[in-house]
């Protein structure tokens, strides 16, 4: 594991006690961006099955050469969530262009095909990142945010040295590493109540869309009992993308047992605090090779760092990962 080559200090502030409240206030009240929100240019990429992926391309002015920072969203989220209008805004001002290629089915329209996205999910990414290394002249970045994170730290660890032959440096960013140990997280107690209703309240009626559009692929009325995230992916998501169930797509998705085969460089942030990646399930040096930057600061919540001062804003995040991104450029 290397040291951090910028140095990245993050307080939250007095008045945002705890993980979750770091985590929901972030995404709901802290300020996103400097001046005006980003205003983004969307592009529809048909894929390699006869799908498509829409990608939405921060529209501020950049140097034909300058870095391209790609942002791989959460679970259900898209260009309009708070942490990628933050790294949109982080980018303009740092002079780099900024693109959020949408996973399947979370751009605002259903995607053709069976099949969805998942935690797992690195051949799409290399499609995803390797177009863009062939159409941008300057150097590729990419942070993958939760889901998106471990999507991409499995294919940076899929495809070892030659990760660098596509980008210069990834970052994932408050992800589930270990997904069995934040799949049971998040299905207890508060988070069950809060973050998996949130979740389901999304996924299932998107399920059920898929279902008229492909009858028979998995059982409804088993998705409508459904009342975690453990019973949604038994049903869906594992069968959907080639897993046994839960436990064998939770166990060969997760990114944490491959992040020794790592070979570019990459920064894993994860808060302690964070509400539904238990801080006993991170990465420690030992797990990781030496090209993997640990930052793990005592609070932050889950995807959420708001700083000072009051209504507080989510760049401090977004300015430490791309700081990390410029030491390696």
């Amino acid at each position: 594991m290397s040291l951090l080559p910028v140095p990245m200090i993050y307080q939250a502030p007095w008045w945002l006690p705890g993980g979750n409240l770091q985590t929901i206030y972030a995404a709901l009240r802290s300020q996103r961006y400097l001046a005006e929100a980003p205003n983004f240019r969307r592009e529809r990429w048909v894929t390699p099955d006869n799908d498509f992926v829409d990608v939405d391309f921060a529209q501020h002015i950049s140097e034909a050469d300058a870095p391209l920072l790609v942002v791989f969203h959460g679970l259900e989220g898209s260009s309009a969530s708070h942490y990628a209008e933050a790294f949109a805004d982080v980018a303009r001002v740092r002079g780099w262009a900024c693109a959020v290629p949408h996973f399947r089915g979370c751009s605002g329209e259903l995607n053709h095909a069976p099949r969805a996205y998942h935690s797992g999910d690195f051949e799409e990414i290399d499609w995803i990142l390797r177009r863009f290394k062939a159409a941008h002249a300057g150097p590729v970045v990419a942070v993958g945010i939760s889901l998106g994170g471990n999507a991409l730290m499995r294919w940076a660890s899929e495809l070892g040295a030659a990760a660098s032959g596509v980008v210069s440096a990834v970052a994932s960013v408050c992800s589930p590493l270990d997904l069995a140990a934040s799949g049971r997280a998040i299905g207890q107690g508060f988070n069950r109540l809060v973050y998996t209703r949130m979740f389901l309240n999304s996924m299932v009626p998107k399920a059920l869309k898929k279902l008229e559009q492909h009858p028979g692929l998995f059982s409804a009325e088993a998705l409508l009992a459904a009342r975690d995230l453990y019973a949604f992916d038994n049903v869906v998501t594992a069968p959907l993308h080639g897993f046994k169930n839960t436990e064998d797509y939770w166990q060969r998705a997760s990114a944490k047992p491959h992040m020794r085969r790592i070979a570019v460089a990459a920064l894993a942030v994860n808060a302690l605090n964070d509400p539904f990646v238990p801080a006993a399930s991170l990465p420690r040096a030992a797990d990781v090779s030496a090209t993997v930057t640990l930052w793990q600061p005592r609070e932050g919540g889950h995807v959420g760092f708001p700083s000072a001062p009051f209504p507080g804003h989510v760049r401090a995040m977004p300015e430490a990962v791309c700081g990390f991104f410029a030491a390696q450029l």
